[in-house]
């Protein structure tokens, strides 16, 4: 008589518990994706249907495709955060989302017109962004979970949520588009 081992789906990835959130760093998480996703969309919507007056980066390419990188980051950032940890998907979107970041921080250097040509305190962002980056990547590479855990949410939160929270003043892009 044989002993038999039960057959596992080979599409089903272990789930890595140290790389799951507590329930207050999930609620943070969830309420910044969930604000930002929508403050976003309410004010693309009011731009689109005309809502809103015109801004004078509106039409800059480095504007454009900073904000083409970073208007799916939010909400594909949370949801990874979120969701099942070391799957294939996850993996994938992973690495979609660190590129959204790069391009998101790369165009912020071309975007200086508010400041006739120079460089502004938000531009402090752009490295932090880089460097979170790049740990993110370098900590799963060498299996470090909880480091890869700590950059991604230094990342989102830090890189991502909070210079996404000073877009919404009034003078800036989205909040133009937002409160008019």
């Amino acid at each position: 008589m044989t002993a038999t081992i039960p057959a596992t789906s080979s599409h089903t990835a272990p789930r890595h518990t140290s790389l799951e959130l507590g329930p207050l760093t999930r609620a943070a998480v969830g309420l910044v994706g969930a604000g930002l996703t929508a403050a976003c969309a309410l004010a693309i919507i009011r731009y689109a249907a005309g809502l809103s007056p015109d801004h004078p980066g509106a039409h800059l390419v480095a504007v454009a495709i900073h904000v083409a990188a970073v208007l799916p980051a939010v909400p594909l950032g949370a949801w990874l955060m979120l969701s099942r940890k070391g799957t294939p998907r996850h993996k994938f979107l992973g690495k979609i989302w660190v590129l959204l970041m790069v391009v998101t921080a790369l165009s912020a250097l071309f975007i200086r017109q508010a400041n006739d040509g120079q460089f502004s305190p938000i531009h402090l962002f752009v490295p932090l962004t880089l460097h979170g980056a790049w740990q993110a990547v370098a900590t799963i590479r060498r299996g470090d979970i909880a480091g890869h855990r700590k950059a991604l949410m230094g990342l989102y939160l830090g890189a991502l949520a909070l210079p996404g929270l000073f877009s919404f003043l009034p003078d800036r892009l989205m909040g133009t588009w937002l409160l008019g």
